[in-house]
């Protein structure tokens, strides 16, 4: 198989900015089959505006077409579709949250592994170019001392506003209410009764936070322990103390700032005599992520680098992978079953909160 023949389930803007640009640019190693939307709107412009032959709102009809592989990036929880197309026999693609519970990723990593599929998470940040040239320089510190993620967030509309983008209203009227209650339903699994301030918070940590949570697991493996965690801002703001096996602490923070047009995302690693910064674009860009390194070299002098990297979006890369693990069997850098370790830390931050308030008054 070397052309995939592909659907994309879920048409919202991370699938017309991103996923279905690239779907299209990559016409050598993907076929885009089928769109679908729970939105029939939604779906028909997605189809006319990236030429594809059919569009459907039951992602049932889509999985019974002869599509190798779905890209899954419609509204969470995930779970259900996850694992239809799982036990269909397709190839999938999920775009993170994976889900919000222990239950239901041992749903889907059990159907991947009957399936005997690529089960593929959308864990963007391990492709930017940015990322991958910080890898070598983090893991040749001897003497790592404090780790710092920075997540300081505009709203989202500042940036996605950039882009021919198009949302509609004929959603079905139950939808909306369902999907929130299936939310909550996979959010009390995970972390028991919470206040709505408390849920948002989580919600957050699952859907963007984590792009940080996965980028130090692939650096460090798992911390040996969450210390402290706080959330204020009605949920909406949140900062979380991890200690690591080897002593250093990672305070990683995420600030909702919604009318500041700057988006700031910064993994730090700090050493005795080296640092290695990494910034990076909103994933609604098609901007170019940056990494600093600060050293000190023999003679004592103390110097900065900061490479020149590949142009080349870590959304098209992750895809091209994708593609590469489906035709020729490359092992898969982001697999489904690694996400388990990154809900089991989300879970374990909110539960460091939970356990030590007082009371369940907004903050």
């Amino acid at each position: 198989m070397s052309r995939v023949r592909i659907g994309v389930i879920g048409c919202g803007a991370i699938a017309q900015i991103q996923h279905l640009p690239f779907l299209s640019e990559l016409a050598d190693e993907f076929e885009v089959a089928a769109v679908c939307d729970v939105s029939p709107s939604a779906a028909k412009y997605a189809a006319d505006l990236f030429h594809v032959p059919n569009s459907c709102t039951d992602y049932r009809d889509l999985l019974a077409s002869d599509v190798d592989a779905v890209l899954l990036c419609q509204s969470d929880p995930k779970t259900d579709v996850a694992v239809a197309a799982l036990d269909a026999g397709k190839h999938m693609f999920i775009e993170k949250p994976v889900c919000l519970s222990l239950d239901d990723v041992d749903k889907i990593i059990s159907a991947a592994q009957k399936a005997d599929v690529v089960a593929q998470a959308g864990y963007v940040k391990l492709y930017e170019p940015a990322f991958e040239a910080a890898v070598p320089e983090v893991r040749g510190m001897d003497d790592v001392h404090f780790v710092q993620v920075n997540h300081l967030h505009p709203d989202n509309f500042l940036h996605i506003g950039q882009f021919r983008t198009r949302r509609f209203d004929d959603v079905p009227a139950n939808m909306g209410q369902q999907l929130a209650d299936a939310r909550s339903e996979s959010i009390r699994s995970a972390i028991g009764d919470v206040a709505p301030y408390v849920e948002r918070a989580y919600m957050t940590l699952s859907g963007s936070l984590i792009h940080d949570l996965y980028g130090l697991r692939l650096l460090f493996g798992s911390p040996s322990s969450v210390l402290h965690t706080d959330i204020w801002n009605d949920g909406k703001a949140f900062s979380t103390t991890l200690e690591y096996p080897s002593g250093f602490r990672c305070v990683a923070s995420w600030v909702d700032l919604p009318r500041l047009w700057d988006f700031y995302e910064t993994l730090e690693v700090y050493g005795s005599d080296k640092r290695v910064i990494v910034q990076y674009a909103t994933g609604f860009s098609r901007g170019v992520s940056t990494l600093t390194v600060h050293e000190i070299d023999d003679a004592g002098t103390s110097l900065r680098r900061q490479p020149a990297m590949d142009w080349e979006s870590p959304f098209r890369r992750e895809l091209r992978h994708f593609h590469e693990c489906i035709a020729d069997g490359v092992e898969c850098r982001s697999p489904v079953s690694d996400a388990r370790e990154d809900i089991s830390l989300i879970i374990d931050i909110a539960k460091a909160y939970i356990g030590g308030t007082v009371d369940e008054t907004p903050r």
